[in-house]
């Protein structure tokens, strides 16, 4: 007999074995028993949460023959449940969109629904990775989609929803389904081990489900491979040789290097991710998404909502959060996403990213202009302090007689206007050559005033023009 796969032997069933999915599994299994069945159901999520399987329930819960009316509890036992589950009833037609991407195949499926069911109550399509249409398709698709026969129900999946158009999403029911939570996948794991009379260490179970990122089908597939490995005992040991690190975990202790400036353990890191088999652009995006993290649990703390991993990662995230602070956070993505753009059009792609870690190791050099200015505003403040307690009392210059300010507004002020006067003050005889004394220029520079004008100016005294002698006789 042919081996089934993990993944197929223990695929859900009923609504009531759908593994995080609850929200979804309650409103169609109410609105079975309610009878409030819609025509058009769209399904979305990232790959093994459980999209198909719940789209092959919500069929059987339709078509089940057990009853004489769609039931919320399919028997799974009746010949419509059994060929529903195995993908073979000739009323529940699975159609993969990636194969089937033209208008033709649509008018097909037209030009058949208007035929009743063979044997069941409803003829069921099943649309997988609907995204994949083309335009015409969906357009063919979309009369039949918004007012099919009464027999006619449509299930659409993807995992792309934002490439479906939205007038075929407004003509359905939609479903978001969820990423699968690491410990739920580790008690699913759990229940599979014991019934398979396997033996596995807790440490194995959290391995394979953050290796999985959400995904159920993903988690089954590597203990199917663990299990071909290792038999009827996984062990920790047994899972490094076959599985590699989570790339989350390899991408934290890469930032720890650079948070404790160890330029060499960061570049064995990415050593590591790279050999594991992230490739460049990926491990820029590991490294932009853990340091957004970071960056939001230092700014908004533990508590916050805006941060989705597991509860056992959360604890060492928020101690590793306090290692820079926000305005660094800010600048480490920008650089990772300057290398992320960059190693696209580059055969360096590598020494591009290294180049990035070591300047990223020395980021706790690098302060924000804001911090800059603090610091310097702290230290002109305590050095001007400082300066006025020691600075000697400047002697005040001797008092005189100044006449009332006749000037217009605009003349230059007091200070350099004295300066300015100081040059034509009476100091002396000038001498035939016009050249002025050395003494003429001591006693310029003894004088009060002058020495106040060159310190509110920060000037310096270069040359004196003397006035000359005044005229006998002259007036004035």
């Amino acid at each position: 007999m042919a081996y089934t796969v993990l993944a197929r032997k223990y695929r859900s069933r009923t609504f009531d074995e759908i593994v995080g999915q609850d929200a979804a599994a309650t409103t169609l299994r109410n609105a079975v028993l309610s009878g409030r069945i819609h025509h058009g159901y769209l399904f979305t999520g990232t790959r093994g949460v459980g999209k198909t399987s719940m789209a092959r329930i919500l069929a059987k819960s339709l078509n089940c023959l057990s009853v004489d009316a769609p039931t919320p509890n399919p028997c799974c036992k009746c010949e419509s449940c059994r060929l529903i589950a195995e993908g073979e009833d000739i009323d529940v037609v699975e159609i993969d969109a990636a194969s089937n991407t033209g208008v033709d195949n649509i008018r097909d499926l037209r030009s058949n629904a208007v035929y009743r069911p063979a044997r069941s109550r409803f003829k069921i399509y099943i649309i997988d990775e609907v995204h994949m249409l083309s335009l015409g398709a969906f357009n063919a698709l979309l009369k039949t989609l918004e007012e099919p026969p009464p027999h006619v129900k449509f299930i659409l999946a993807t995992t792309e929803a934002h490439r479906v158009p939205a007038t075929i999403q407004s003509r359905c029911q939609r479903y978001d389904f969820r990423s699968i939570g690491a410990d739920t996948i580790v008690t699913k794991l759990r229940e599979i081990l014991t019934a398979e009379n396997v033996q596995a260490a807790d440490a194995v179970l959290r391995r394979v489900a953050r290796l999985a990122a959400g995904s159920m089908r993903d988690a089954l597939s590597l203990l199917d491979q663990l299990m071909a490995f290792g038999g009827a005992s996984l062990t920790l040991e047994l899972v490094d040789e076959v599985l590699p690190a989570p790339h989350d975990e390899l991408v934290c202790d890469l930032v720890q290097c650079v948070s404790g400036q160890d330029v060499a353990g960061a570049l064995d890191r990415v050593d590591r991710c790279l050999n594991s088999g992230h490739t460049v652009d990926r491990l820029c995006d590991g490294l932009i998404e853990h340091l957004r993290n970071l960056m939001v649990l230092r700014v908004c703390g533990a508590g916050t909502d805006l941060v989705d991993v597991p509860s056992q990662v959360l604890e060492q995230l928020v101690k590793q959060s306090a290692a820079f602070d926000a305005a660094t956070y800010v600048y480490m993505i920008s650089l990772c996403e300057e290398v992320r753009r960059a190693v696209k059009g580059s055969r360096s792609g590598r020494a591009l990213l290294e180049a990035a870690v070591v300047r990223l190791a020395s980021a706790q050099q690098f302060s924000d202009v804001q911090s800059i200015l603090a610091v310097l505003r702290g230290s002109e403040a305590s050095v001007g302090a400082k300066k006025k307690v020691d600075r000697p009392a400047t002697p005040a210059p001797e008092s005189r007689v100044v006449p009332p300010r006749t000037e217009p507004a605009n003349v230059r002020p007091p200070a350099i206007q004295k300066a300015a006067e100081s040059e034509v003050r009476p100091v002396g005889a000038v001498s035939s050559t016009g050249a002025v004394s050395t003494a003429d220029m001591q006693k310029v520079m003894a004088d009060p005033l002058v020495r106040r004008a060159l310190e509110l100016t920060g000037g310096s005294l270069t040359r004196v023009r003397v006035a000359a002698p005044a005229r006998p006789g002259a007036g004035g």
